[in-house]
């Protein structure tokens, strides 16, 4: 919890002098995001308000509005923790994802499309892959969906899919060999991002369909092999 708390600290000079409960959840929910906090994880209110400098209130009030996203709980008696889901949660997380993403792709307009984003992923994810950095690899395919998500052009969906991805990365966080989650999809990212250059959306619909399938059942059988009863 040391290493923890000191990032946190670090993360501090971010409030400054405004310092909301929806600053102190931005940096809690990156953390959560980046592994600092592994789910099951029980949450220091004095620690976690003293490495931020901020009022318990003012803590409490974040740690509720990240229990709204699903990525914390609070327990009865023992206090707020990283959310441990459920085969059924990453089930719902990718029919969700399903549903958003592949209509972001259906619904594009004519060629060409402003894919600067999603091609710099593909990039991230291929730096990654060359200094055999899974857990960077990971965050780089989170980055390319995001990315995809983003041509639609809508606040609301970006807003939405925010809470989905960091709520994936707690079911990436239980995997324990990153390598075979993250590794095969770089070559299907790229085969997306191929296929919008060529002006396909069909085509890449086609694949992002695919692509989700077959990652929900790996994750599914990590699953059910690490977590579930």
């Amino acid at each position: 919890m040391a290493e923890q708390l000191a990032a946190l600290a670090h993360d501090r000079a971010l409030l400054g002098r405004t310092s909301t409960a929806e600053r102190v959840s931005d940096i809690l929910r990156t953390r959560i995001a980046d592994g600092y906090f592994p789910p099951g994880t029980r949450l220091s209110e004095d620690g976690i308000g003293g490495a931020l400098g901020v009022s318990r209130n003012t803590l409490r009030e974040a740690f509720r509005l990240l229990t709204h996203e699903r990525l914390l709980v609070h327990e009865l008696n023992r206090g707020v923790f990283v959310r441990v889901l459920t085969v059924e949660d990453v089930e719902d997380i990718y029919r969700t994802r399903s549903l958003v993403e592949c209509a972001v792709v259906r619904g594009l307009g004519e060629p060409p499309y402003r894919l600067e984003g999603v091609a710099a992923a593909v990039a991230e994810g291929e730096s990654a892959t060359a200094e055999n950095d899974w857990k960077v690899l990971g965050t780089a395919n989170i980055h390319f969906h995001r990315e995809l998500v983003a041509l639609a052009g809508s606040e609301r969906t970006d807003e939405l899919m925010r809470s989905v991805f960091a709520e994936l990365r707690l079911a990436f966080h239980v995997v324990d060999d990153p390598r075979r989650l993250h590794e095969p999809y770089l070559a299907r990212n790229r085969e997306i991002l191929g296929a919008l250059r060529a002006g396909d959306k069909r085509g890449a619909e086609r694949l992002l369909e695919m692509y989700l399938r077959d990652s929900l059942e790996r994750v599914v059988e990590v699953y059910r092999r690490r977590v579930a009863p």
